[in-house]
C-alpha cells in the first residue's frame, strides 16, 4: 500500500471513530464507495444532525442491492428494537418454510350420521390456522350442510383449535394493547370481520342517535361473545366528538363512553375477543340458524378435539401464501405474523407454538448467513419492546433474499411509498408522496411508542437500487419526518 493510500485509509478510520459513519475499504478495493457516494453520504450526515435524530438512538445502513457493498453506515451494529420491520424476517422465513402456494385448511366434520334430517352426533369445526376466515365462509359451510340434508344436530358444536398450542398472547404484549385488533389472541380457529383479515377481532361502531340518548351500537359480525356496556351519549351538532371504545382487560366487556355529536360519523374500533375459538363457534351457530339448522336443547357449544374417526362434511382452503402475504406485509398485520410463526413451527416440528416457530425463523436466518447473535426476538410481529436487531443485519437480510426463488413475491408485498391504494401503498400510502420517492420506495415500516423504523429498497435517479435500513428508538419526538427525508435523499441520488 503506498503512502497516500495509507493516509487516505487513516483519514476514513478517523471519520469512523468520530461520527460512526464510514465506508469500509479493503486492501484491494477501488475507492468507488468513497467517491461515487460521497455526496449521498454528506447529505445523510447533515440529515442525521437533525435534533430529532441526535435525541434518539439510531442505527442506519445503506448498501448496494447488486453487490451488497455497504455505502453508508451509522452505528450499523447497534441493536435497536425493530418494531414491525421484524416482519421482514417473518415473511421471508414463512415463504421459505411453507412455500408460496401454502394454504390453510378449515374443516367441518362429524362423528355421527344424518338420518331423517337429524345429524345424530357432534359437529366439529377444526381450524388449522387460517387467518382469512370471514362470516360468509361460515354461511357457505351452513349451505353445504343444508345440501347434505342436515336440519338438526343432536350433539354438541365443538371448536377444535388444537392445531396450535393454547398460549394466546405472545411475549411482551402490554395490557393497554390487549383490547385492540393488533394484539388479538392467537388461535388455530379464528375469524376476521373484514377484508383486511384482522383475525380475532370484531368491528364495534357507535353512531349518534337521538339527542340526549345513548349512541347506536353495531357489531360486525354480529356476535354474542362481546357484552356491550354503552355509557355514551348523543349530543347536539357542533360539540366535540369524545367517543371512546375499548374492552375491559381480562373480560369480554366492551365499554363505550363519551359524546357523539349529531352529524358526525361517530367512532369505529376493531376490538379483540378473549377467545377466538368461541367467537367462531358463536358466529357459525348464527349462520346455521339462519339456514334453518337447529340444535337439541341439551346441545352445548364447547372446545375440544376432533376424533380420528370423524368424517369431513364441508371444508375450505385459504388463499395461497403468495396472496396472503399482501395484507400481511402491506398492512403490517400482527396476527398474521404470529399465526405464521406458529404455522412454521407446526409445519417443521409438528408443534404449533411460538418456541417452535421462532426457532424456525432463527434457523432460516442462520441458513442464509445472517449473524443470529445479532438478532433477538420473542415474537414474530415486532410488538415486543425486547426485540433487538442491527441495521446491518436487517439490510443484509434484504440483500440475501434477492437470490431466493420467491423474492418477487416478497418484494411485491412491501408497501410502496406514496401509492394511495391500501393494498399497494399499505402503511406508506400517506408518506413519501414527493417525486422521485413516490413509487420508488418499497419498504417495511415499524412503529411503537418512541420507536420508528423503515427498511427496504429505493430506486435512485440513476436507476440503481439501494437497500436501506433506518432504525430509531428512545425518540423524544417522532423521527418519521427525518427517516422519510433520508429515503427521499436516497431516491434523489444519481
Amino acid at each position: 500500500m503506498n503512502i497516500w493510500r495509507k493516509i487516505f485509509v487513516s483519514f476514513v478510520a478517523l471519520l469512523m471513530i468520530s461520527s460512526s459513519v464510514f465506508i469500509p475499504l479493503s486492501e484491494d478495493s477501488s475507492v468507488e464507495a468513497a467517491t461515487s457516494y460521497t455526496s449521498l453520504q454528506n447529505k445523510i450526515n447533515n440529515i442525521m444532525a437533525d435534533y430529532r435524530m441526535k435525541n434518539a438512538t439510531s442505527s442506519v445502513t445503506i448498501r448496494k442491492a447488486s453487490t451488497g457493498e455497504v455505502v453508508y453506515q451509522h452505528y450499523a451494529d447497534k441493536g435497536i428494537t425493530p418494531a414491525s420491520s421484524l416482519k421482514l424476517l417473518t415473511g421471508a422465513a414463512a415463504l421459505d418454510t411453507l412455500g408460496e402456494n401454502y394454504r390453510f385448511a378449515t374443516t367441518v366434520l362429524t362423528d355421527g350420521k344424518v338420518k331423517n334430517g337429524t345429524l345424530n352426533g357432534n359437529l366439529y369445526v377444526r381450524g388449522q390456522g387460517d387467518p382469512t376466515l370471514l362470516k360468509n365462509h361460515f354461511d357457505s359451510f351452513a349451505d353445504g350442510l343444508v345440501k347434505q340434508g342436515v336440519k338438526k344436530v343432536s350433539g354438541n358444536l365443538v371448536g377444535d383449535d388444537t392445531w396450535y398450542d393454547n398460549v394466546r398472547l405472545s411475549a411482551g404484549i402490554l395490557a393497554e394493547d390487549e383490547p385492540y385488533y393488533y394484539a388479538a389472541p392467537i388461535s388455530a380457529l379464528t375469524l376476521s370481520p373484514n377484508g383486511d383479515f384482522d383475525a380475532g377481532s370484531v368491528m364495534v361502531e357507535a353512531k349518534p342517535g337521538t339527542n340526549g340518548k345513548a349512541t347506536k351500537v353495531s357489531l360486525t359480525p354480529v356476535t354474542s361473545v362481546l357484552q356491550v356496556v354503552n355509557n355514551s351519549k348523543t349530543v347536539p351538532k357542533g360539540n366535540k366528538n369524545t367517543l371512546k371504545i375499548t374492552r375491559q382487560v381480562g373480560t369480554n366487556k366492551v365499554i363505550i363512553s363519551g359524546n357523539a355529536p349529531i352529524g358526525t360519523s361517530g367512532k369505529k374500533e376493531w376490538i379483540s375477543v378473549t377467545n377466538p375459538t368461541l367467537y367462531v363457534l358463536d358466529v357459525f351457530k348464527k349462520s346455521l340458524a339462519a339456514k334453518g339448522i337447529t340444535f337439541e336443547a341439551s346441545s352445548k357449544t364447547v372446545q375440544g378435539k376432533t376424533p380420528k374417526k370423524a368424517k369431513a362434511l364441508v371444508s375450505r382452503k385459504s388463499m395461497p401464501l403468495k396472496e396472503l402475504i399482501i395484507p400481511f406485509m402491506k398492512l403490517s398485520n400482527n396476527t398474521h405474523a404470529e399465526m405464521l410463526a406458529k404455522e412454521m413451527g407446526k409445519f417443521k416440528y409438528d408443534e404449533g407454538s411460538w418456541d417452535a416457530g421462532l426457532l424456525v425463523m432463527n434457523e432460516y436466518a442462520a441458513s442464509i448467513g445472517l449473524d443470529v447473535s445479532k438478532w433477538k426476538f420473542e415474537d414474530a410481529s415486532g410488538m415486543s419492546y425486547s426485540n433487538k436487531v442491527t441495521s446491518s443485519q436487517l439490510s443484509d437480510l434484504l440483500y440475501k433474499v434477492r437470490s431466493e426463488p420467491w423474492y418477487n413475491t416478497y418484494k411485491n408485498s412491501l408497501p410502496i411509498g406514496g401509492d394511495a391504494d391500501r393494498f399497494v401503498g399499505g402503511t406508506l400510502r400517506n408518506r413519501l408522496k414527493v417525486v422521485p420517492a413516490k413509487g420508488n420506495i418499497m419498504a417495511k415500516t415499524g412503529s411503537l411508542e418512541n420507536i420508528k423504523s423503515l427498511a427496504g429498497y429505493a430506486k435512485t435517479k440513476s436507476g440503481e437500487t439501494l437497500i436501506f435500513t433506518i432504525l430509531t428508538e428512545d425518540t423524544k419526538s417522532s423521527t418519521i419526518p427525518v427517516i422519510d427525508q433520508i429515503a427521499i435523499t436516497i431516491t434523489n441520488h444519481q
